[in-house]
């Protein structure tokens, strides 16, 4: 909050260069848009010396907001403040990183369309207060063709039979707002971990791999519409009213899944760090207070915005009457940020697996190699085309030297020749009769290669499968593995071990000593039926 002067800096006014003046205050309703020379006040009277207002707003409600600024300001009132506000619209993401960072474009004001970005732009110092806790909202919604919609019982019953474009979660607020709902909803379903892992960790590495990520929900919307298409968006209420509207023909509907749904808020958050008299506090206050009159709900409605009680749009628009879901912690929205940076990463990874004698061992009518061949492939499939694998196996005295180790397939990128070489060498792979488990000279040299070829913008990792422990008997000891894996650990340039182990045999003791050793973890399956939610978990672990 500044007081302007003589060395006035430029504002971008709207077409028609709106200016509007009063006895009592001066309000500058501005987007970007052609410049000015001069910031548009033409003060004079009682009202030369105004206390100018940066709001920054979500770009769809900025038209709200100007025609509230302009009714507020025509108003004749002698003793209202006098004051100057400038309206620019702004990603609510970009603002909630620009007011942690203290840049030098921090508002006054602001106006993100959810407050789940509130705590995401804490600076340190403070949090920015919220004042107005909500001036429209908009429930969030999943837009579709209606033969996607055959499971509407949840979120993640929806995501996992259809094919969902998730605005980038990093910076939209719908795809936020998704990830978010999945953990509100729990507690309304049985969802285990491993259902929602086997849901959105193949989300999050396909859209993960994707060379830009969704942020134009008009686009996505288009994708959604093509016939056959099974692309599902999650996007507010209001994107999906304004789309029909201008879109009249796409074969598009919007449903809430039976659990409920989460709400774009639209919240009024002071950010000055100079708000000493409360003046832009009261300002705040009387600007939503001008977007409850009854012009400015017809004006609201229209534009497919709702009220704060989350009545339904008129005339049969949107989705009706909603069952609201728990509004996420701030905690919850840091974990799901974190989570979907952490798994949308893409891997550089090498697959290690036992072709020690104990892997022909039956499991039913199959062995446990066959089964831990079959697992790798589907796993395979996990993994999107930006990502890195190659493939080891491992039994004692099978390699060059009598290592306990084979290099098989380099680490490549798994285009479509590299899929095809790792899937026609796993299937040619047999248990070795009377090999044993070289374990720890395998563990230990696999870390090594992945770290010689270390990708700064991937996950590093080692996945190793057996059904068994170390009983290489001219090999190193468990403690001298770990030593060794400890000195190899760099926080820099890290390479974790991941351990698959599966059957009654398997040490998870050993196999967790050696993955903590690298800071990874271990998964064991007693059940070789549970291999394909194993290697779920070992990606999620990343």
């Amino acid at each position: 909050m500044t007081k302007s002067n003589n060395n006035r800096r430029p504002v971008y006014l709207t077409a028609v260069g709106l200016l509007v003046l009063s006895l009592g205050a001066v309000f500058v309703v501005r987007s970007f848009g052609s410049e000015s020379g001069a910031d548009g006040f033409l003060g004079g009277g009682s009202c030369d010396d105004p206390t100018q207002i940066q709001l920054h707003t979500t770009p769809e409600i900025q038209p709200q907001l100007e025609a509230a600024a302009k009714s507020l300001a025509a108003k004749k009132d002698k003793d209202a403040p006098c004051l100057q506000f400038t309206i620019s619209p702004v990603k609510s993401s970009v603002d909630a990183r620009t007011i942690a960072n203290k840049g030098d474009s921090t508002p006054d004001l602001w106006v993100p369309d959810s407050s789940a970005w509130i705590p995401q732009a804490d600076d340190g110092d403070s949090i920015p207060t919220i004042v107005v806790p909500s001036i429209a909202t908009s429930p969030l919604v999943l837009v579709g063709r209606n033969e996607n919609f055959a499971n509407i019982s949840s979120w993640l019953g929806a995501f996992g039979t259809t094919k969902p474009a998730l605005l980038d979660p990093g910076s939209e607020s719908a795809g936020l707002l998704a990830l978010l709902a999945v953990g509100s909803e729990r507690s309304k379903t049985s969802a285990t971990d491993s259902l929602v892992s086997s849901v959105m960790v193949p989300l999050a590495q396909r859209l993960g791999s994707m060379a830009k990520p969704f942020t134009d929900v008009d686009g996505v919307f288009g994708r959604a519409a093509a016939e056959n298409s099974q692309v599902v968006v999650p996007a507010s209420e209001q994107a999906f009213v304004k789309y029909q509207d201008e879109h009249p023909d796409a074969e598009l509907k919007a449903v809430v899944p039976q659990t409920g749904t989460l709400v774009f808020d639209y919240p009024i958050a002071v950010t000055s760090k100079a708000d000493n008299n409360q003046v832009i506090t009261e300002a705040a206050k009387s600007l939503a207070a001008e977007m409850l009159t009854d012009a400015a709900d017809q004006a609201r409605d229209d534009a497919g915005f709702r009220d704060g009680l989350l009545s339904p749009l008129t005339g049969g628009r949107g989705v009706g009457d909603i069952i609201q879901l728990t509004k996420p912690t701030p905690s919850a929205v840091d974990k799901a940020l974190l989570d979907w940076t952490r798994l949308s990463l893409t891997a550089h990874s090498l697959a290690v697996i036992d072709v020690s004698g104990s892997m022909n061992e039956k499991v039913g009518d199959k062995t446990r190699m066959q089964l831990t061949i079959a697992a790798a492939q589907q796993g395979l499939g996990l993994f999107p085309d930006n990502a890195a694998l190659g493939l080891w196996t491992f039994s004692t005295n099978i390699g060059p030297s009598h290592a306990a180790y084979r290099q098989l397939v380099p680490i490549r990128k798994l285009n479509k020749a590299q899929r095809n070489t790792i899937i026609a060498t796993l299937q040619q792979q047999k248990a070795i009769p009377n090999g044993g488990t070289g374990l720890y000279e395998t563990a230990i040299a696999a870390v090594r290669a992945v770290k010689e070829n270390f990708d700064s913008s991937a996950v590093n990792a080692v996945m190793i499968f057996t059904d068994g422990k170390n009983d290489d008997p001219n090999g190193l000891t468990l403690t001298q593995a770990i030593r060794q894996l400890e000195s190899l650990r760099d926080p820099a340039r890290p390479v974790r071990i991941i351990a698959l182990g599966m059957g009654p045999d398997v040490d998870g003791n050993e196999l967790g000593q050696l993955a903590a050793a690298t800071g990874g973890l271990s998964y064991v399956a007693r059940n070789p039926g549970d291999l394909q939610g194993v290697f779920i978990n070992a990606l999620q672990s990343r």
